[in-house]
């Protein structure tokens, strides 16, 4: 059952507020959406990628050019799809612990600066 005007109206509301007083909580709900549909791309991408090799063979099988020419078409824009779903991130179970942990999961700062402040790490743990 759709929403309708005024209930569609509310829900962007809320989610306005909701982003306006917690960002954080906010852009962790929109990632987990944005994840869960890069999957569902990855699956669908991976899927398609067989179908066309099934479609060159079957092409090269039956000697008929056209359809190996449109199943080798349909395995490079699958893989394609599947390598955008994968650059957008498909799942990072991996960077989990670091946020339970309270770590940052990008290093802050210039190159520079992070080489500094573990130099400095450094020195003040052997001058202990």
């Amino acid at each position: 059952m759709p929403l309708s005007d005024e209930e569609a109206r509310l829900l962007h509301q809320l989610e306005q507020s909701l982003a306006a007083e917690d960002p954080d909580f906010a852009s962790t709900l929109r990632g987990s959406k944005f994840m869960a549909h890069n999957r569902r791309v990855a699956i669908l991408a991976v899927l398609g990628f067989l179908g066309g090799l099934v479609l060159l063979f079957a092409g090269a099988v039956s000697a008929m050019t056209w359809l190996g020419v449109l199943g080798f078409v349909t395995m490079l824009g699958m893989a394609y799809l599947f390598m955008n779903a994968w650059k957008r991130g498909i799942g990072r179970s991996d960077e989990e612990p670091a946020r339970a942990s309270g770590k940052p999961s990008k290093p802050t700062g210039t190159f520079v600066d992070r080489m500094e402040e573990r130099w400095q790490r450094r020195r003040d743990g052997d001058e202990r």
